[in-house]
């Protein structure tokens, strides 16, 4: 079950979440960004990585499904438009693609990757982190048993897609990329302020069909079976992330 309403908030974001941009260090090491590239940034989100890497003198397109984040990014000044990144139709065009924390919120992940093998020129490279095999395992563990409890099936709404290194390196080498870099690390993370915000920033999809009692009743019900888990008693709620990150050449 799925609704096509635009979820996301810029507000939110930045309030709840800015840390996906701030720990975004290993991905873009990873790209180094050059001068004169074109760059292709898939779910650029408030287009904050976009404005960063144009200023290292690419140029940069991004592209999300959310029409509030490409507002945002045009803000910045990004070229940005709305697509879906696993129809993208490009040919030989892009120096890089480039993505952070977007690629598991994209469940056809075979044909996203053959469509970025497209985008890319020869010898182009494809630099992505994501979330990988564990990542919010006990998020995802408070909301499987939340949501049963209410006669809902998690699995049946589950949005994301977190690929153990090797499931993630079959699926490029099988379009024809060159892996150089699939590995996953884990990367406790404290939030900007609790995992309520965190449930209101990433799940409304999951819950959209809710009336807005039933959501709060069940959003309550799961900061409270987390709170032992991943509440210290300072107040300060760290989320179980686990991040794969992986560099992929099309030869």
């Amino acid at each position: 079950m799925k609704s096509n309403k635009d979820y996301w908030k810029t507000q939110d974001y930045t309030l709840h979440a800015n840390f996906v941009s701030a720990l975004a260090q290993e991905v873009m090491q990873d790209l180094a960004p050059q001068r004169g590239e074109k760059i292709l940034d898939i779910g650029c989100g408030d287009g904050e990585l976009g404005a960063f890497i144009m200023e290292q003198g690419a140029t940069v397109l991004g592209i999300d499904s959310s029409s509030s984040f490409v507002e945002a990014a045009r803000s910045r000044g990004v070229n940005t438009r709305i697509e879906d990144a696993q129809n993208i139709q490009f040919e030989d065009e892009f120096d890089a693609v480039f993505s952070n924390a977007a690629l598991h919120w994209m469940p056809r992940q075979q044909q996203l990757i053959t469509r970025v093998f497209h985008a890319l020129k020869p010898g182009g490279r494809f630099v992505v982190e994501m979330g990988g095999d564990g990542n919010i395992s006990l998020i995802c563990r408070s909301l499987t048993e939340i949501l049963a409890e209410n006669g809902i099936d998690f699995a049946a709404r589950n949005p994301w897609v977190f690929p153990t290194p090797d499931e993630q390196r079959k699926r490029l080498e099988k379009v024809g990329f060159n892996v150089i870099k699939c590995s996953l690390r884990k990367r406790p993370t404290p939030l900007p302020t609790n995992v309520r915000g965190w449930f209101d920033t990433f799940c409304n999809e999951i819950l959209f069909d809710l009336s807005d009692t039933d959501r709060g009743e069940i959003l309550s019900s799961m900061v409270e079976r987390l709170r032992p888990l991943i509440c210290a008693s300072d107040g300060t709620w760290t989320v179980d992330y686990v991040r794969l990150n992986f560099v992929a050449i099309k030869p």
